[in-house]
């Protein structure tokens, strides 16, 4: 894995944007904006426009936000699902059926999933 290529622009973009977004400071400033623009409504008569600017400014940054936070979500996704994978290949007894999972069906997860819960109930119970 040498030679690693740099995030694009974009990737760089989206996960700085959905860290920034996740900060604390993030919220304050938020809140702070609500607050102003709550506190300049008399001075604006409660208008139409007055109402506007919060609708179309809020709804602007949320469509936004939904990609850039979706874009940074699958990437780490996928990266999280490359090391299960690894470290299910290491393992001596891991069932390397399980690499790829993500890849099976509804069906395939559901059939998956009830063998594990067997396999539980059997090691709660003290079988092998």
């Amino acid at each position: 894995m040498e030679n690693q290529k740099k995030p694009g622009l974009f990737a760089r973009f989206a996960t700085q944007s959905a860290r920034a977004a996740g900060h604390p400071l993030a919220l304050i400033t938020a809140v702070g904006i609500i607050v102003i623009w709550a506190l300049s409504g008399p001075a604006f008569g409660f208008s139409d426009t007055w109402q506007l600017i919060i609708n179309t400014g809020t709804t602007v940054i949320t469509f936004l936000m939904v990609f850039l936070i979706q874009n940074s979500q699958n990437r780490d996704n996928m990266a999280m699902q490359l090391k299960l994978d690894e470290v299910i290949r290491a393992l001596k007894n891991a069932h390397n059926s399980l690499i790829d999972a993500e890849q099976l069906t509804q069906q395939e997860l559901d059939e998956l999933s009830e063998v594990y819960k067997r396999l539980a109930r059997r090691g709660q119970r003290g079988e092998q």
